[in-house]
């Protein structure tokens, strides 16, 4: 038998010791880890945007188009302030003698977060409507205004906090 070995063999680490293996499966054990930490958020966090109940929010569109457009025959403008702990809206309405609803239904709400949406019912007190949100609202959000009866309702767009008051509607 011949115990002589060529002197690269001898001089040859084990495959752990080499720096060629490790540097090989360094990208795919780091495209496992980013992948668990993607399916990690995506099982976590809620984007709010799908709902359950789409085929009947579609049905709806009709039915808001509609109030919105009774909004804007009626001339109906809202004069919104909102400060960090009320809600006050001024109504008016191209008809003088329109009656004013007793309260009024106001949604503030985040164009991509439903989680972050508010609602609140204001009450009449002299000439506007006052009343508070749950929590606080900065950044850009939309509002709804509805009166009780639905029968008409005012979107717009606002970003808070507001030093002025917005005008929402009067078309």
């Amino acid at each position: 038998m011949n115990n002589m070995t060529t002197p690269a063999l001898q001089n040859a680490n084990p495959w752990y010791r080499e720096p060629w293996p490790w540097l090989l499966m360094v990208l795919p054990a780091t495209s496992v880890v980013v992948g668990l930490a993607f399916a990690w958020v995506a099982v976590v966090t809620n984007d709010g945007l799908v709902t359950e109940d789409y085929y009947k929010q579609g049905q709806m569109i009709g039915e808001t188009l509609v109030q919105s457009r009774r909004a804007e025959e009626l001339g109906i403008a809202a004069s919104l302030r909102l400060t960090s702990d009320s809600i006050r809206i001024r109504l008016t309405a191209r008809q003088a003698d329109m009656p004013l609803p007793s309260a009024l239904f106001v949604t503030v709400s985040h164009p991509t977060r439903a989680g972050q949406d508010q609602r609140s019912v204001l009450k009449l007190a002299g000439d506007a409507y006052v009343g508070s949100l749950p929590a606080q609202v900065t950044g850009h959000r939309l509002v709804l205004i509805e009166d009780e009866a639905k029968t008409w309702r005012l979107v717009g767009s606002v970003v808070l906090p507001a030093a002025n008051e917005t005008v929402i509607g009067g078309g």
